[in-house]
């Protein structure tokens, strides 16, 4: 074995080790907030949106939903942001998705405000937060995130960079999706870290 190659060699190795452990810091983060149930009294709720089909929710939104109905009938005076814009393949934008089935679930329709022309995390939190400026004109400076589990340590550091404190309420990961979420969820914190400012 030449010199050359052990000095190649020993280079992948350290890359592939240095993977490793950013993999498994991250993932380790991932799994702690996603975990993290903090029922805590705040005053607005965001619902993250997701994909829809047509006008119905994914697996993944079903979840979302569930988890801001249960804390919204358990928390009558908190209001709830649904956002989400309208994405290919989807007939109706994610918020008024969310908000028709928030409705038909009891909620009543006052206490919900749409965001609807964020097209990813970051822009979910920009605008939600501006939207609940203009709509009722308060400075917020705490919310309770409604996302899956994967997703809420992204969500809230976006939250926290955006000046808010951020409470985890944690909806479900469907199972068929689940391995696919937190790999992908791996690049998307990197990303977020680097250009989400």
């Amino acid at each position: 074995m030449t010199t050359i190659f052990k000095k190649i060699r020993s280079f992948f190795i350290f890359l592939f080790s240095l993977f490793l452990l950013s993999f498994l810091l991250v993932e380790g983060l991932i799994l702690y907030e996603g975990n993290k149930f903090e029922n805590i009294e705040v005053d607005y709720v965001l619902v993250l949106g997701a994909r829809l089909y047509g006008d119905v929710p994914s697996l993944s939104l079903v979840e979302r939903l569930k988890t801001a109905y249960n804390y919204l009938d358990e928390h009558k005076n908190a209001k709830v942001v649904v956002s989400g814009g309208q994405g290919p393949g989807e007939d109706i934008t994610e918020a008024e998705a969310m908000k028709r089935d928030l409705v038909d679930r009891g909620i009543d329709p006052n206490r919900i405000i749409k965001e609807d022309t964020s097209t990813n995390t970051f822009e979910n939190l920009q605008f939600s937060l501006t939207k609940i400026q203009e709509v009722d004109t308060v400075s917020v400076t705490e919310i309770a995130i409604v996302s899956n589990d994967f997703h809420l340590f992204r969500a809230k550091m976006l939250a926290k960079r955006a000046g808010v404190q951020p409470y985890g309420l944690p909806a479900k990961t469907p199972p068929m999706s689940m391995v696919k979420s937190y790999l992908r969820e791996y690049l998307a914190v990197f990303k977020s870290w680097i250009f989400d400012w």
